[in-house]
Parts: C-alpha cells; sequence; structure tokens
C-alpha cells in the first residue's frame, strides 16, 4: 500500500522512535524478509532539494528514509503517483539517485521514457517477475519523455499504447505484475477507469493488478487468468481515520 514517512509518521520517528527511520518497520521487518520481493507504493519523493510546488498536502521525505525502506526489505517501490513531483523534477530526479544507490529498483518513473515505461524485472529461482507502474492523476506535464525525467502517466490517447507495452513486458517475464495510482480517495468502490484499466491489463497479459490512493481497501476479484485488487489503502501513513 502506500508509504509516506512525512508529515506526522516522521514526528512520530523523531519523538516516539528517537529519530530511527527504521521505526515503523520494526514490527513487520522479519515476515518482510522472509519474502523474495516487497514492492510497494512510494508516496512522495525522498529529497532534501527543490520547492514546493503541490498544495497544502504535499510531500518530500528525509533521505534517511531509504534507511527504514531498505531494513524492511523493500526491493521495488512504484513512483508513479500525484505526489511525486510535490517538490519539482529536481526532487524526483534526486530520489531516483538516492533508490539507485540503495539498490532499490523503481517502476514508474524514471529519466527518461525508456526508464519510466518499461518493466522492472526480477528473477526468483528462475522465475522472471515483472512490474509495470502507472499513474493516471498528474500535469501532462510529468510525462516522461525521450529526453526528460517524469512518470509513466496514462490517459485514454495512450490506452492502445499502454496495451502494447503490457503485451510487450508479459513476453519477457513469466508473472506481469501492474501498479495503478487512480481512483477516488476514501471511496470504498473502484472508479469506472480502474475496473476498465484492470480488467484490460489482464486481457493484455498481466497477472496481477494492484491499485493506489484511495487510501482506503477496496474489493478484490478474479478476472480471467489474473486477479485485481483494486486499492491496497495505506501501508506507513498519518491518517487517522478510516
Amino acid at each position: 500500500g502506500d508509504i509516506m514517512l512525512n508529515r506526522q509518521v516522521e514526528y512520530q520517528i523523531r519523538t516516539e522512535g528517537q529519530g530511527d527511520f527504521r521505526f515503523p518497520f520494526l514490527k513487520i521487518a522479519d515476515a518482510f524478509k522472509k519474502a523474495d520481493i516487497v514492492f510497494g507504493n512510494l508516496e512522495g519523493p525522498i529529497s532534501d532539494k527543490g520547492q514546493k510546488v503541490g498544495s497544502i498536502y504535499s510531500f518530500r521525505m528525509n533521505p534517511k528514509t531509504v534507511e527504514g525502506l531498505t531494513f524492511a526489505g523493500f526491493n521495488v517501490l512504484s513512483l508513479a503517483n500525484n505526489h511525486t513531483f510535490d517538490y519539482g523534477r529536481i526532487a524526483l530526479e534526486d530520489t531516483l539517485l538516492r533508490l539507485k544507490a540503495e539498490g532499490i529498483d523503481y517502476a514508474g518513473a524514471g529519466f527518461n521514457e525508456k526508464e519510466a515505461f518499461p518493466p522492472v524485472i526480477k528473477e526468483v529461482n528462475g522465475t522472471k517477475i515483472g512490474f509495470l507502474a502507472y499513474s493516471d492523476l498528474g500535469s501532462v506535464y510529468w510525462t516522461a519523455l525521450e529526453n526528460f525525467s517524469g512518470l509513466a502517466l496514462i490517459n485514454l490517447e495512450y490506452f492502445e499504447k499502454i496495451k502494447e507495452d503490457i503485451k510487450k513486458a508479459k513476453s519477457q517475464v513469466d508473472i506481469l505484475i501492474i501498479s495503478l495510482h487512480s481512483g477516488e480517495e476514501y471511496i470504498a468502490e473502484p472508479t469506472g477507469l480502474q475496473i476498465s484499466f484492470a480488467k484490460a491489463a489482464i486481457d493484455s497479459g498481466a497477472d496481477l493488478v494492484v491499485g493506489h490512493h484511495p487510501h482506503v481497501v477496496q474489493r478484490n476479484e478474479q478476472y480471467g487468468t489474473g486477479w485485481i485488487f483494486y486499492s491496497l489503502g495505506n501501508f506507513v501513513f498519518d491518517q487517522n481515520f478510516s
């Protein structure tokens, strides 16, 4: 689910956790370390650079955040979401560099479109597992281009291209997992776009579609040969209502 280590979460880390950014993960890390791959949605940049350009709900996580993510065993993160650009392109690029330095792969963003749109592929015991990440939330100017850093944003204009990308990605892997940042916040039911995208993704070869952004858990269903989890809700967040 959504991971955000700024705002009140960072306050708790500094007060209850004595500044140790492993604090939010102390009771889950042992379980995660049994997994071959740990994946989540990173809700904002990890950086000390940039100026706030987002709304009043803007996030920028302390560079020490990577210590907690590494400790917890995260090795693939989606960056395709509406908060990654909260502090501009400079903070996004700083985030990419910091994750690279820690050996954490990222999907749905990159220094150019060739890094943002293709799958991240992890091989586990001879099985190739691919990750694609997309968001339909954000400015068109955030889209990664040939020589421009950005995100893997989707809209109706690019829908056919995305389906071809999914088919191509599936030809490279045994299992294909897609993350979609979409939907209405705090609403228990998925939107029409969430449903149509997820089903089109599985029709195009995806095995699993997982959603982020609503900040509540939404239903899951089996569709064709795949599974859809419309929203995983929050993992680490300071949302004090449900």
